[in-house]
Parts: C-alpha cells; sequence; structure tokens
C-alpha cells in the first residue's frame, strides 16, 4: 500500500449539459480553476454513443488490453472519481460511473468518452497539499496513481 495525506479546499457544483463530454468538460474545469487533485461524485444521465472501458480483456495479461462497451440509449447514472495531474501536470479525471437503464447496470471508466444527456451534476472537492500523480506504468500498460 501507498498513501499520502492532503487536506480539503475548495467545493464546486458543477452541471454539465446536453453533448458534453464528461472528462473533457471536468479536466478543463479543473485545469482553468488551478484544480491540482480533488475526489469527485457524478449524478445524471448520459447519452447513447458513450463509451465505457468495462474491464480488461483478459485480468491475467500484461499489458492490460480493455474491453470497450458503447451505450445505445440513454442512462442514469452514479459515479464517483478522482481528479490528479498527470506527468506533465495536467488534470486527469479518472471516474467510474455505474450506468442503469430497465433493470440492466453497466460499469466502467469514462475515459473513452461520455456524452451528458441533459445534465450531469458534479461535486468536486479539492484535495490540497498533495504531490500524488498519475504516471504510466509501462507493465501495466496504463496509467495509475502514484500518491
Amino acid at each position: 500500500m501507498k498513501y499520502s495525506e492532503a487536506k480539503l479546499g475548495r467545493v464546486f457544483v458543477v452541471r454539465l449539459e446536453q453533448d458534453e463530454i464528461l472528462h473533457e468538460v471536468i479536466e478543463k474545469f479543473a485545469l482553468d480553476r488551478k484544480i491540482k487533485a480533488a475526489t469527485c461524485i457524478a449524478l445524471g444521465a448520459v447519452d447513447k454513443g458513450s463509451r465505457f472501458v468495462v474491464g480488461p480483456e483478459d485480468g491475467e495479461a500484461r499489458p492490460v488490453v480493455p474491453m470497450e462497451y458503447l451505450l445505445k440509449d440513454a442512462h442514469e447514472i452514479a459515479g464517483t472519481g478522482t481528479i490528479f495531474p498527470d506527468e506533465e501536470g495536467r488534470p486527469m479525471l479518472h471516474m467510474h460511473l455505474a450506468t442503469g437503464r430497465k433493470g440492466s447496470t453497466i460499469t466502467g471508466c469514462v475515459r473513452r468518452g461520455v456524452r451528458v444527456w441533459q445534465i450531469v451534476e458534479v461535486v468536486i472537492f479539492e484535495l490540497l497539499e498533495t504531490d500524488a500523480v498519475r504516471r504510466m506504468e509501462p507493465q501495466a500498460g496504463f496509467v495509475v496513481l502514484e500518491p
């Protein structure tokens, strides 16, 4: 286990609107407001055509080959995530959403492009006094958090 401590800073209440790409808008918001690190929650709905990473093809294979799921219709969502800088200092959102429609649920990561349907509410809790960063882990084949 690796860890670091942080303190709470500002809290932002954000409303994303129709057709905005969730991770792009949140990362730009963080960059514009100089949010280095944060945790966030999201609630609302996402539209057809949204792409999720839904796990590795083979849990034993390295590097990891991600599976993708494409939504065919609007779904309700609830999710949580973190924002930490990448190696160049740009804010990078890592968020997982649970999506539901008519008794069916898909859970996955938003990095491939999740589009807002109507609105998504996001609350961002800024984290201060942390040097945590996201770095590429060559063996795994994806970016990991280094606290």
